[in-house]
């Protein structure tokens, strides 16, 4: 069979995929704001940027000239040349993409191209300009170097202009609908939407409609001419027609939000899909060219391939299709715009990234040039501000589990200023990209809308960081896997195409993989954060069901321990400690979930939030002891250190088979909250106890006899000093909830809560 169609076949099934792992990482662009906002049921945010979706792939010029010609100069290749360089170009496009969508974080398909593109061009030419002295030894001659420049300059101007939109936008925004933006919707929700409808009406023109043949090809030159005319204008007409509509009972901000999410996602489509299918179309366009030509694939000039090659229509309408089926199920595409949301939200909660020392910096930076700033204005200019941005009910009800991460004003506003600022520069011919344009919005947005507190800004930032850090991360790794995929291609020929398509395949299925174990995690972890809308008797019963499930996996982590030094297994105790570091997770989650509860926890709720803090100091303890164990036993069987004596060995097991029976007692006792075996759990307590302590003695009298080694000695001394503090805490939490359970019953909530001993171990 003919390797080369084999190739083009090869080069579509990677299109598909593609086109798949590319909706997944570029949907944050237009769901963001509604998804956000709940400005509907997400059934109808999703039949809207279906619906424009799918408009816009249908409508979209097919015009491939990026992937054709955009990057490098196909004149200077002959078809194999072009075929490495595409062939290289989406096995990269693939992975790259995937592995952004598996961490959950945004970036640019464009960029990611462009730049495979460039990498894998250069690295032909450069075996080009090597085996062949006669071809042209100047690079310059092989790549478009101003549009790379363009491309390079467009990551910057991205970044900090649309920052500064975001944050200039919101602010007057805010202040003039303030944070009870229903009271104002009257007058100033009319102008607004006339505003927000003209930019998005415009943008739309621009981006969604000008390449579509729909309208004039004079009224679409004047458009892009003069956008300080016709604006305005439009601004005049939508504001009179939101007029009429909220006369009419319509919610002009919930028509703004899905009509930008509609634009947005026609335009995105219309504009993106050459990133997904423009290579894959190029390629099958250079071979049509080779199988007519007679010419063998080694010296055929591409110089067909400059010029214009428009997509058939059935072509793009599978496209749309794939498009929208992947919106509608890929699970990474809501990973990804969850992390934009959360980075952007008005409450508190779970923060996904950790502060460093940058973002700590620019935290301390920012509070302090703000703090010059207030100290600056008159007392009266800070009081009226103040009083425009009193949030008021706004956290409590952005801090639900289920609510909305911030309103519709500044839903309005990240896809307002997005449109315009991606019309403008389009009509201007400025280099912009759209992820970066629509991330850098909402987060200069949520910046001046305050919802990055003192207690959130650390790690809003660090996110921000980090995924401002994988944009520039996306060119880098783009421009050198493409390359090095090119150079093997070249030098090993189909057996490189048949191994790298493997290690594509292996690698979309392990990160298939590892994002269904993230997302795992992550439905426990939200099931965790409802605790805080749960009712006094559920909030207990949650507590009392976590706190069981922890005893038990540490009754299987301390067995592990014990298990792996009596065998002296590495394997055992990392088993032991994966368990712990799991355990760990979860305590946190269950922590931080406490907390945002015990804010909203009403006065006759009192007892469920002093059941939560005396809950989680105990779980701290009992974690601190086990965590130890672990530690000290992969300690001592690393360092292959003398076993323990057999009578250690002996006494060992004997605790253990107590210890965990009583661990896995307690937790039985809590699942079924049936404290009448408090006093059985008790005396079993009592009697461990005794045994422990017994055994720290004959191990004292066994260190003066010489019968043991310093080093086991010392392990054991430490873990029998550590098991006596898990058996004392796993009984203190039958103590807590057998007495907030009675104080349940009779109502004496007060006396439970002046009581500072309820834990203490006094029997």
């Amino acid at each position: 069979m003919d390797y080369y169609l084999l190739v083009v076949g090869l080069l579509f099934i990677l299109a598909v995929a593609d086109l798949v792992v590319g909706v997944s990482n570029d949907a944050v662009n237009f769901l963001n704001s509604s998804i956000g906002s709940r400005v509907a049921r997400p059934r109808t945010i999703m039949m809207v940027a279906s619906v424009g979706i799918f408009i816009g792939a249908a409508l979209s010029s097919g015009m491939m000239e990026v992937a054709r010609s955009g990057i490098f100069n196909p004149g200077q290749f002959v078809f194999a040349e072009v075929m490495i360089v595409f062939l290289a170009v989406m096995l990269t496009d693939i992975i790259l993409l995937d592995a952004f969508n598996t961490l959950g974080l945004p970036t640019s398909t464009t960029v990611s191209i462009v730049f495979e593109l460039l990498g894998a061009a250069i690295a032909v030419a450069l075996i080009k300009m090597f085996q062949d002295p006669g071809v042209s030894q100047d690079l310059s001659t092989y790549i478009n170097q101003e549009k790379v420049r363009e491309i390079v300059l467009g990551i910057f101007l991205s970044i900090g202009i649309a920052f500064t939109a975001g944050v200039t936008v919101q602010y007057v925004a805010r202040a003039l609908f303030t944070f009870e933006y229903k009271r104002n919707m009257r007058v100033v929700g009319v102008i607004w939407s006339g505003i927000a409808l003209s930019a998005i009406a415009y943008f739309l023109l621009i981006k969604g409609l000008k390449s579509s043949g729909l309208l004039p090809a004079e009224f679409m030159v004047w458009t892009v001419s003069h956008p300080f005319i016709l604006l305005p204008l439009m601004a005049l007409i939508f504001t009179l027609i939101s007029y009429g509509l909220q006369k009419a009972g319509v919610h002009l901000l919930r028509l703004v939000v899905l009509s930008g999410t509609f634009a947005l996602a026609m335009a995105f489509a219309g504009n993106d899909l050459v990133n997904f299918i423009g290579v894959p179309l190029a390629g099958f366009a250079a071979y049509t060219d080779w199988t007519g030509s007679g010419v063998a694939p080694e010296n055929l000039s591409m110089k067909s391939l400059a010029g214009a090659y428009p997509a058939q229509t059935a072509l793009l309408l599978l496209a749309g299709a794939i498009m929208v089926v992947t919106l509608w199920f890929s699970r990474k595409a809501r990973s990804v715009t969850e992390t934009e949301v959360n980075l952007g939200r008005q409450g508190e909660g779970n923060e996904r990234f950790r502060s460093n020392k940058l973002s700590r910096s620019i935290v301390r930076v920012i509070t302090s040039s703000v703090q010059f700033t207030e100290n600056a204005l008159p007392s009266s200019w800070r009081d009226y501000l103040e009083v425009r941005f009193h949030q008021g009910k706004m956290v409590d009800s952005v801090s639900a589990v289920d609510g909305p991460s911030f309103d519709l004003v500044r839903a309005s506003v990240n896809l307002t200023v997005a449109s315009v600022l991606i019309a403008l520069a389009t009509s201007y011919k400025l280099p912009l990209s759209t992820t970066y344009v629509t991330f850098m919005v909402a987060m200069g947005s949520s910046l001046s809308d305050r919802a990055w507190g003192r207690d959130s800004a650390v790690y809003r930032v660090a996110g921000v960081l980090q995924v401002i850090g994988g944009w520039f991360v996306t060119a880098f790794v783009a421009f050198v896997v493409a390359g090095l995929m090119a150079l093997l291609i070249s030098r090993f020929g189909p057996p490189a195409v048949m191994v790298l398509a493997i290690v594509a395949i292996t690698a979309l299925i392990a990160s298939f993989r590892y994002h269904g174990k993230k997302e795992k995690r992550k439905k426990e972890t939200q099931a965790v954060e409802r605790i805080s809308n749960l009712s006094v008797p559920e909030m207990v019963e949650q507590i009392r069901q976590h706190t069981a499930q922890t005893l038990e996996e540490i009754a299987s982590i301390y067995f592990d321990c014990t298990d792996g030094i009596e065998k002296e297994q590495s394997r055992i105790l990392k088993r032991a400690g994966q368990k712990m570091v799991k355990v760990k997770n979860a305590q946190q989650d269950f922590q931080q979930a406490s907390f945002s509860a015990i804010r909203r926890i009403q006065e006759e709720k009192s007892e469920g939030s002093r059941a939560l803090i005396l809950n989680e100091d105990l779980e701290n303890d009992l974690l601190q002891s086990c965590s130890q164990i672990v530690d000290l036993s992969r300690k001592h069987i690393e360092d292959v250190l003398k076993p323990l004596h057999p009578e250690q060995l002996l006494a060992l097991r004997e605790v253990r088979e107590k210890l965990t029976a009583l661990l896995n007692g307690c937790a039985q006792v809590l699942r079924q909250s049936n404290f009448k075996q408090r006093k059985k759990i008790q005396k079993e307590k009592r009697e461990l106890l005794s045994q422990i302590e017994n055994l720290l003695s004959l191990q004292a009298a066994g260190i003066q006899q010489h019968r043991y080694g310093s080093r086991n000695s010392v392990l054991f001394f430490n873990l029998m000093l550590e098991s006596k503090d898990i058996v004392a805490v796993a009984f203190r939490f039958i103590k807590l909830h057998s007495r907030l359970q009675e104080s349940m019953e009779s109502g004496a909530t007060q006396s439970f809560i002046a009581d500072p001993d309820a834990t203490k171990d006094n029997d």
